[in-house]
């Protein structure tokens, strides 16, 4: 068939119809995984899906997303226009069906899409149904279409509203706000999403612009930026990469086909001592793995060992090498494309099609020989960091062995800074991580001992980013903090394996100081939890305390302020139409200048206090900026607090 027969044959009868939308509006978090943060940017990913998918199969190649005014959503693209025709079946158009209709749309229809971003066919009909106005206008041939939508329901029958020269499709959507939480949308958390994808999908370009009259600067500039990529994940390497010292000259690249499965890599080497692998089915971030993923590494670590034994540098060595040993330092980007995608594991995001395996294991083993045979010197630097790493990890096991011994004792192994709770039942547990002797001290008399444990913490902990493995087990707040957890690290299989069985609560609750050193001890901490204990954010059981900035006073009022906005509305509430007695405001610089009621009131008492869950979003972006923020290049650093940082004053 011809291509243009092709474009022709995507027609309204190629919309197909797997069942109704009644629940979505009732059971909301089934479909995009919860009512947050999360799930509402998740609304923008599912548009963004159907242009991307019309990418792939070779039809567009512009996909636009505009932040409005009132944070509504519009996703423009130059695909071919979703159909608008009469659907013989439903008898109505099937602009209409693929909108109302739950598991309607041309990716059910292999002719249609080869390979489709998400394949729950949930889509756009589950962002109309949790919007209170969604509009679809369609450029096709030579015509433009337009319906609008309330919570899902069509306002009137799909209407021609003029003509076109072009094709595509524009849609604007308003989360409802009595379904989320939140319906303000973050700029940079959609930014990361797009330049993820402008990577995974070379050659289409993507852009965001947010127009709300709050983003703009002091010259009336919108952020706007646009992604393109020609190079694909070769780039998307290397960006990952930006801030770690190189160990080799290039990315190690293949983009090809095997056993009818496309497959793509890109990896280097740096002087680092964490793995980042990201690994992508049809451009779906996969973080628990699958396949796809243990393809990848088993051609990695056969490839390597055979090239370290033939070469004979490990004849002098006395120690076993290990998998782990071989990714130490690796950046690495994976992503295949799978016709029908089976996903299993916790959040549905681990691949399970045994048939990608083996071509990806090949197509790995393939591409490292070739280019370790023609660049010998590069393969000699991977060679020694491999080396280095199994020392380190000998090291490492030895040190981990003694945290190990320290945590099984029981009670009385606990370290003696921690004050425990009564309570053993972890769900009802929750442990503060307080910065400083001073802070802890307030905290535990502030605490209700029956289920809040309180940690000090001396100083800063070690920057884990910059330190060898056994170094961080030698730590003795790492040590500390992995005690009173209860939590084990490390199998010999996988030393980095975190076992969470025993783990004595459910809520970890980092506490500092709301100056530039409590900011830079939180990210120490965030750091360490995200390189070494990455399942108990995964799992959410980690949070950040949130105590107040200010405290107000006026006569005998008090009132407490988070922010500096709210601290002005309060005084001007404060002083109301009274006489003109000034109010008095006390910055608080620590935690150590609460007293323990303060403390208690504000960000202790369950009933009072605001708790920021950690999350990863995406894990390709949290890497590369941790890795920015604690490594050893200066510049990006500057550059991103001078770009983020809201008060230079802080500690004024």
């Amino acid at each position: 068939m011809s291509e243009e027969n092709k474009r022709q044959d995507y027609s309204a009868d190629n919309i197909q119809i797997l069942e109704g939308l009644e629940a979505v509006r009732k059971r909301p978090a089934m479909y995009i995984g919860d009512v947050g943060v999360k799930g509402l940017h998740h609304l923008v990913y599912e548009v963004v899906d159907n242009s991307i998918d019309e990418a792939m199969a070779g039809y567009c190649d512009t996909i636009k997303v505009f932040i409005n005014e009132d944070n509504s959503i519009s996703v423009e693209d130059n695909g071919r226009g979703i159909p608008t025709a009469m659907h013989t079946k439903e008898q109505k158009s099937a602009l209409e069906v693929v909108m109302t209709v739950l598991h309607a749309g041309g990716k059910f229809d292999k002719d249609t899409y080869k390979v489709s971003g998400g394949l729950h066919g949930v889509g756009v009909s589950c962002v109309n149904a949790l919007s209170t106005h969604l509009s679809a206008v369609v450029h096709r041939d030579g015509k433009i279409f337009q319906q609008e939508y309330n919570i899902g329901k069509p306002l009137y029958p799909v209407k021609e509203i003029g003509v076109s020269d072009k094709t595509g499709t524009i849609v604007t959507f308003k989360p409802d706000e009595s379904i989320f939480e939140n319906t303000v949308y973050s700029y940079e958390t959609l930014a990361a999403r797009m330049r993820e994808l402008a990577f995974l999908n070379k050659g289409i370009t993507i852009s965001i612009e947010d127009l709300r009259s709050s983003s703009k600067d002091e010259n009336e500039n919108s952020p706007k930026e646009t992604f393109h990529s020609e190079g694909g994940l070769k780039e998307f390497a290397q960006y990952l990469d930006r801030n770690r010292e190189s160990l080799i000259a290039d990315v190690i690249y293949i983009d090809g086909e095997k056993d009818g499965i496309p497959v793509e890599v890109a990896m280097t080497y740096n002087s680092s001592y964490t793995e980042n692998i990201q690994a992508y089915v049809n451009n779906i971030n996969t973080h628990e793995g699958g396949t796809h993923l243990s393809g990848f590494r088993m051609g990695l670590t056969r490839t390597l060992k055979k090239y370290a034994d033939d070469s004979g540098l490990l004849a002098k060595e006395k120690i076993e090498i290990a998998g782990d040993d071989f990714r130490e330092g690796l950046t690495a980007v994976v992503s295949v494309k799978v016709a029908e995608p089976q996903f299993e594991g916790q959040t549905k995001t681990k691949l399970g099609n045994r048939e990608v395996q083996a071509p990806v294991s090949q197509a790995v083993s393939e591409m490292l020989s070739n280019y370790l045979e023609e660049n010998p010197a590069d393969a000699k630097r991977i060679v020694e960091k491999v080396i280095l790493a199994a020392r380190a990890r000998n090291a490492a096991r030895k040190a981990r062995e003694m945290v190990q011994r320290k945590n099984v004792m029981g009670g009385s192994g606990l370290p003696g800074k921690l004050a425990d709770c009564s309570e053993k039942d972890p769900a009802l547990c929750e442990v503060y991580l307080v910065e400083g002797d001073s802070a802890g001290g307030t905290a535990k008399q502030g605490r209700d001992r029956n289920f809040q444990a309180i940690m000090p913490l001396r100083g800063k902990i070690l920057n884990v980013e910059k330190a060898m493995q056994h170094k961080i087990f030698e730590n003795e707040e790492i040590k500390n903090i992995y005690t009173a957890l209860g939590v084990r690290v490390g199998t010999d299989e996988d030393p980095k394996a975190l076992n969470t069985e025993k783990l004595r609560y459910h809520k970890i609750i980092i506490m500092c100081d709301a100056d530039v050193d409590g900011s830079h001890i939180e990210t120490l901490i965030l750091t360490f939890f995200f390189r070494y204990m990455k399942e108990l954010i995964e799992q959410g059981y980690v949070y950040i305390a949130t105590p107040p900035l200010y405290l107000l006073k006026r006569g005998n009022k008090s009132e407490y302020a988070w922010n500096n906005d709210q601290r002005d509305r309060l005084i001007e509430m404060m002083k109301g139409n009274g006489p003109a007695t000034s109010v008095g405001v006390q910055r608080y610089k620590g935690l150590g200048e609460m007293n323990a009621e303060q403390l208690w009131d504000t960000t202790m008492n369950p009933e009072n206090r605001t708790l920021r869950q950690v999350t990863i979003e995406n894990a390709a972006e949290c890497d590369q900026i941790f890795s920015m923020l604690m490594g050893d290049d200066v510049p990006p650093r500057r550059e991103f607090i001078e770009k983020h940082a809201k008060y230079a004053n802080i500690d004024a």
